[in-house]
């Protein structure tokens, strides 16, 4: 996400952090540097300049001129009105004291609205315990029902349909009764989308709107269509009230116009994004911890809650019982491994740690690949050799590499890794420091 923004933010940032002090004169070329990057990066460009002229006064401000080592003031203030400009503390949705809570869901048609709805069903479900419904309400785009029917089974919410030939606020009325009767927590309403804003459309989710009432009114939007999402986000803001953004593919944005724009350009902060194609990418919106992860400060709160969501914490204390009695095998390695890679891509995660973004993460030359490899090595050995891969010698490691479709080298080189892994683990079983040095003697 934010590739291309992030890496000359980065570069600007790192180059006023060499300057032993700093000069007005030094800020202004900071500043021209930044702003080329957010017009680069299809940011509205009076929200460039709004931003630029805020970081520049507060830097002259703050009195970082003439000062020792005041780089690091600089990329404070920048983080702190990337923030701002993306809607500061992270917006959350109103839940109704008397359920059903009911959310609409509104966008041009390709923007991503009904993979959202069951995005977002299957987060209330999975987050908060909520039973979810979602209506079926899109009767102009053919198969967006079967799609959504689809989707929203696999999400764990009923979907309440009747077909495309009724009217679609007679639809949303029929939903929201059954899902009165039925005792359901949370109702989305998939509303129909079109390929441009018209009075068709618009006409067509007030009706929606005045008929059911709904707590929130979510607008998506397709990130990778740059300055051009925030204006049609301002044009639903003028047409019909929403109260937040769901952004869309933000995981292909390597820019960030969208994003960085529509808070700004609407008054209306980014509440969702969604973060890949999988139902269960998809997150809270934390402008603090995007602008982070912008300026290559990582993003460890959201690295701790995925990690969270995903390891067990009976599996964890087996596996710390394991370690303390030197009993850890491949069969462990590989659960462990397929519990990370549930998490996201390995970029993505890595993205997150302080330190590693941008050009850094790119010469890691993080390859998907080799996970696949090690799954199917790990996989072709007999349950005694993951239990104890020190058998694994001679014809052994040759019927493992043919029966894994890999090279004897590639075997030998995962042993020779495991065994590495499990010296340092078992040190930090026993509550020992690992001697780094000596496993990157013997990675040699």
């Amino acid at each position: 996400m934010f590739d291309a923004l992030a890496e000359k933010l980065q570069a600007t940032l790192a180059d006023v952090r060499r300057h032993g002090t700093l000069t007005e004169q030094d800020i202004d070329a900071a500043m021209r540097e930044i702003r080329l990057a957010l017009l680069e990066a299809d940011v509205n460009f009076k929200v460039v300049r709004q931003f630029t002229a805020q970081v520049k006064e507060r830097c002259l401000g703050a009195d970082v001129i003439g000062k020792l080592n005041p780089g690091q003031q600089v990329v404070k203030i920048v983080a702190e009105e990337l923030t701002a400009l993306m809607g500061g503390a992270a917006a959350d949705l109103s839940f109704s004291g008397h359920p059903p809570t009911v959310i609409l869901m509104a966008g041009l048609q390709g923007s991503g609205k009904t993979t959202a709805t069951a995005k977002l069903a299957r987060h209330l479900r999975s987050e908060r315990g909520a039973a979810v419904a979602v209506a079926a309400c899109d009767t102009y785009r053919p198969a967006a029902v079967e799609q959504l029917v689809k989707v929203g089974a696999q999400a764990g919410a009923d979907v309440y349909e009747q077909g495309t030939e009724r009217d679609p606020v007679d639809i949303a009325v029929w939903a929201l009764e059954r899902a009165r009767t039925e005792g359901k927590d949370v109702l989305i309403v998939d509303t129909s989308g079109r390929l441009h804003i018209d009075e068709q459309l618009m006409t067509e989710l007030v009706r929606i709107r005045a008929a059911v009432k709904p707590t929130d009114v979510l607008l998506v939007i397709d990130a990778m269509t740059g300055q051009d999402a925030a204006g049609v986000a301002e044009r639903f803001a003028e047409e019909v009230q929403f109260d937040g953004v769901v952004m869309s593919k933000l995981d292909g944005d390597a820019r960030g116009g969208a994003a960085l724009s529509v808070k700004a350009v609407t008054g209306k902060p980014i509440m969702f994004a969604s973060t890949g194609e999988k139902l269960e990418q998809f997150e809270r919106f934390h402008p603090d911890r995007m602008a982070q992860r912008i300026l290559g400060m990582g993003d460890v709160m959201s690295l701790i809650e995925q990690a969270e969501r995903q390891f067990d914490e009976d599996e964890a204390l087996a596996l710390q019982r394991k370690l303390g009695r030197d009993e850890f095998g491949l069969d462990d390695f590989l659960a462990q491994l397929k519990t990370v890679r549930r998490m996201g891509p390995l970029t993505n995660l890595l993205g997150m740690i302080p330190g590693l973004a941008g050009q850094q993460l790119q010469n890691m030359n993080v390859d998907e690949r080799e996970l696949d490899r090690v799954q199917a090595i790990i996989l072709s050995m007999t349950p005694a050799e993951r239990a104890r891969p020190e058998l694994i010698k001679g014809s052994r490691r040759l019927r493992i590499a043919r029966g894994s479709g890999t090279s004897v080298q590639q075997v030998n080189q995962l042993v020779k890794q495991f065994g590495q892994t499990r010296k340092l683990m078992k040190q930090v079983g026993r509550g020992r420091m690992p001697d780094l040095g000596a496993l990157m003697r013997n990675a040699r």
